[in-house]
């Protein structure tokens, strides 16, 4: 049975980007609640998610470019759902996402998660973005959170406290 890392790493103090694909939207909406859920469960503050919308699923590698060279993120979460239809279309959006994603977090360092569904039905798209803990949304902050942390450790960057929370 395939199962996700059951590993959470503190979100606290991560300025974090979501990218909704606005194609399936009702799918989208419930990976970014789910994502959000689980930003929250980690210690992330709402105020540092900040959420972009794109047109659909192969749109998310330049919008996810654009976040990780913004420097305004430590991390980015890339959500959205192509399901499969009648025709070929479904095999090349789902392909130049997930390679133009992985691109992303190659190129440019910064933690870009996968939360793409890529399905044969429209039920099995709207299981996996119902709250709870099959979420894929929610799985995918958690991958973002713990990779990000994952970085600093390897990079030996040690997260500096808010400005608000600092003292003087």
């Amino acid at each position: 049975m395939k199962q996700a890392p059951t590993e959470r790493a503190s979100a606290r103090g991560l300025r974090l980007a979501i990218l909704r694909s606005l194609f399936n939207r009702t799918i989208s909406d419930g990976l970014v609640d789910g994502a959000r859920q689980a930003l929250a469960e980690m210690g992330g503050a709402a105020g540092r998610v900040t959420v972009f919308d794109v047109p659909g699923a192969f749109e998310l590698p330049v919008a996810a470019r654009a976040a990780a060279l913004s420097g305004r993120f430590d991390a980015v979460i890339a959500l959205g759902a192509v399901v499969r239809g009648e025709t070929d279309h479904y095999e090349h959006v789902s392909r130049e996402a997930a390679a133009g994603l992985a691109a992303v977090t190659r190129e440019t360092g910064v933690p870009v998660a996968f939360g793409v569904l890529t399905v044969r039905e429209a039920a099995q798209a709207e299981a996996r973005s119902r709250p709870g803990p099959q979420n894929k949304g929610a799985e995918a902050a958690r991958a973002a959170v713990l990779l990000a942390r994952t970085l600093d450790a390897i990079r030996g960057k040690a997260r500096r406290r808010p400005a608000a929370r600092r003292r003087r």
